[in-house]
């Protein structure tokens, strides 16, 4: 049981929300502290280009992340869409295996009925 499954629509909305500020927040942080480790590489350049590198260093890194991010939406939605036609052929299977079994079941009794 997950801590999501109790809340109603809205509040579950909400906390999604609120985690995606959250998730996008320790990003830019990540980002913004990988490129002051790489512009500190760099102490022979004017404290001008050497924020001009940390921030192009910082944009570049914020791409990557929502790069892979929108991968992994896409490759997530994909598995969804395939494990829900998987679902539904399999209920349909099932369906269609509980129907032929109640068949075989009146089709048995009226042989017995028939027979005695």
């Amino acid at each position: 049981m997950t801590a999501m499954e109790g809340l109603p629509v809205d509040l579950r909305a909400f906390h999604n929300e609120v985690e995606g500020h959250l998730l996008a927040a320790a990003a830019h942080e990540e980002a913004r502290r990988a490129a002051a480790r790489v512009a500190r590489g760099f102490d022979w350049l004017p404290a001008e280009q050497r924020a001009e590198v940390e921030r192009r260093f910082a944009a570049e890194h914020l791409a990557l992340a929502r790069a892979s991010w929108q991968r992994t939406v896409r490759r997530g939605e994909e598995l969804r869409d395939e494990y829900e036609a998987l679902y539904r052929r399999l209920r349909a299977r099932m369906l269609a295996a509980l129907l032929l079994g109640v068949v075989l079941l009146v089709a048995v009794d009226l042989m017995v009925l028939v027979s005695v």
